[in-house]
């Protein structure tokens, strides 16, 4: 099977999206689940989803309070809240268990729903995530969050303001530049992590994972590490030099350690 010319360019696709790919008839996985990170969306993970046709058939979707600024609800911004929406489109996609992909948040969400939902999980990649934040708050964002142009321009706005890899997928996740959600919201997200831990759910997760760390990672030092000891069927990879976008600042590690976890472990 021959994949699509990778799209870089921005897209209005929004919610959740079927990308095709190799199906369970054709020896593919039933389905294979990108899951964003904090302040991302579906469509970020573009340049990813060509290649992964080839293993499953494919979907990215917007968590909830990353659907446009006129869909915020702050009402519930807990992990609970988010492993059930999860789950809810993992049964709605209904193609049996699925390979769940997730960057930073996402790959919270996905060790989650894998050990609250074990019947729709088959396998997991986290990218730069770990169980325990405790102690560290989003005071220290504040300022920086008041920087931002209630618009960018455009991309080039954003890579000048943050960088090459991140002001791209900043403009990805955008509405026309603008904001796709609440940055209060989004720092009460994040505020969830520093008053609880994680390992619980991460000691259920009974499928094989990948754990692939940045070199310059947001994680705290040796946690990542500390999953693959804890459960049996893990593998934990360290990049050196990538960023926490791993799949975007070093994508040939990130698709090679991908593709070998799929064709060994799933």
């Amino acid at each position: 099977m021959t994949p699509d010319p990778i799209d870089s360019s921005p897209t209005s696709d929004v919610g959740l999206l079927d990308h095709g790919g190799l199906d369970v008839a054709d020896g593919g996985f039933g389905a294979i689940v990108l899951v964003h990170g904090l302040m991302g969306r579906g469509r970020t993970w573009r340049r990813q989803v060509p290649w992964l046709r080839r293993y499953g058939r494919v979907f990215t979707f917007d968590a909830a309070n990353h659907q446009g600024a006129d869909a915020v609800d702050p009402s519930d911004v807990s992990t609970e809240r988010f492993v059930a929406d999860l789950a809810e489109t993992i049964t709605w996609i209904d193609r049996g268990p699925a390979v769940l992909i997730g960057h930073s948040m996402g790959g919270l969400h996905s060790w989650c729903t894998a050990a609250a939902y074990p019947e729709l999980v088959s396998a997991l990649v986290v990218e730069d995530m770990a169980p325990d934040f405790r102690g560290r708050t989003t005071g220290a964002w504040t300022p920086w969050f008041s920087t931002w142009p209630d618009q960018f321009p455009d991309e080039s706005a954003a890579v000048e303001m943050f960088g090459e890899i991140a002001g791209r997928y900043f403009y990805e996740a955008f509405d026309d530049g603008r904001l796709h959600g609440s940055i209060p919201v989004w720092a009460d997200i994040a505020e969830e992590w520093g008053g609880r831990h994680f390992w619980d759910e991460w000691d259920a997760v009974e499928v094989p994972a990948l754990l692939l760390e940045a070199g310059f990672s947001v994680t705290p030092p040796g946690q990542m590490a500390e999953m693959a000891r804890r459960r049996q069927g893990s593998v934990h990879l360290r990049v050196d030099g990538a960023g926490h976008l791993l799949h975007d600042d070093a994508p040939g590690v990130f698709r090679g350690a991908v593709e070998a976890f799929l064709s060994e472990y799933v």
